[in-house]
């Protein structure tokens, strides 16, 4: 992968960008941002407010655009073993160094070495769930009392992050056009020997903790311990694009979409200039969403006038 490049651009340049609703992109800007202090016309002209403090900038590194999508899951749960729920969702442990290799997939899951240590913060029905939950990084379980408790992410075991799917392609059982999300979880239930070693193929592990500061009407917390917005917070990869920056998105595909959003989130996945992963909301209507997006296009930052 080439470094960097940078290109300074006109507002003109960015397609739809008239058209778009400024007002929904700075609500979630200022959410992001509630410490600084907005020029008072702001709120009465977000997209003068947009034009007038920043510059859109397109950042490149050679590799082509790639806009995926990601939801928060809603799963049911207890806190409890007991019954269907024996797949456990796990607290980050105690002797977990930041940064350092520890206990791969299929040491927690086959060998269950962190069984009867206290960490079980609730109990799924499903290890697929459980597996979906990590990628995804936040969820809601529903308990049996009709609770709701929203887990978040608290840490990963340092290990590579490895896509399923991609074995999947490479071991030719879907083409790239069909692996997704649903065709993933439909074939590891009708394969369920096979399936549990796929997903030990990818090592890394993601523990949680429980979120209790945001209500359930909200969107889950980003990388930026922020409470996220469907259809207007994005995933991007720090390096190149800074968080917390509006960012120009013009996703092609089926549902094309032209928007202002918010980097406020990473994934382990997300990783160069032109790369992007769409917060789709919660539930399955949002995972079917999600989990159908894998389109081209281009994604342009708006950084701080000066500072290009």
């Amino acid at each position: 992968m080439a470094g960097p490049t940078y290109k300074r651009l006109r507002f003109d340049d960015l397609n739809g960008w008239a058209a778009d609703d400024h007002s929904a992109a700075f609500a979630v800007f200022r959410v992001t941002s509630p410490d600084l202090t907005h020029p008072a016309g702001a709120v009465a002209d977000p997209r003068n407010f947009f034009e007038t403090h920043f510059d859109p900038v397109l950042v490149t590194d050679g590799a082509p655009m790639l806009f995926t999508g990601y939801f928060e899951p809603e799963l049911q749960g207890a806190r409890q073993r007991g019954g269907p729920y024996q797949h456990p969702v796990y607290a980050l442990p105690d002797d977990l160094k930041p940064g350092a290799a520890y206990l791969t997939r299929r040491q927690i899951e086959d060998d269950m070495t962190l069984a009867d240590k206290g960490l079980e913060l609730a109990w799924l029905a499903d290890p697929v769930d459980v597996f979906f939950l990590q990628v995804q990084g936040s969820g809601r379980i529903c308990l049996p009392d009709g609770d709701l408790m929203r887990v978040g992410f608290a840490g990963k075991n340092g290990r590579d992050y490895s896509s399923v799917g991609k074995a999947l392609i490479k071991r030719g059982i879907f083409t790239s056009d069909q692996v997704s999300a649903t065709a993933i979880r439909n074939w590891i239930r009708q394969n369920p020997d096979a399936g549990r070693a796929l997903l030990w193929e990818n090592a890394s592990y993601v523990f949680f903790r429980e979120v209790s500061e945001i209500p359930a009407h909200l969107g889950p917390l980003g990388a930026m311990q922020r409470s996220i917005t469907a259809g207007r917070s994005i995933a991007v990869d720090p390096a190149f694009t800074p968080l917390g920056a509006p960012v120009w998105v013009e996703k092609q595909g089926d549902d094309p979409i032209h928007r202002l959003m918010i980097a406020q989130d990473t994934g382990s996945a997300i990783k160069g200039a032109q790369r992007a992963d769409i917060f789709f909301g919660t539930g399955d209507v949002a995972g079917r969403t999600a989990g159908s997006v894998k389109d081209g296009g281009r994604m342009i930052v708006l950084l701080p006038k000066g500072q290009v």
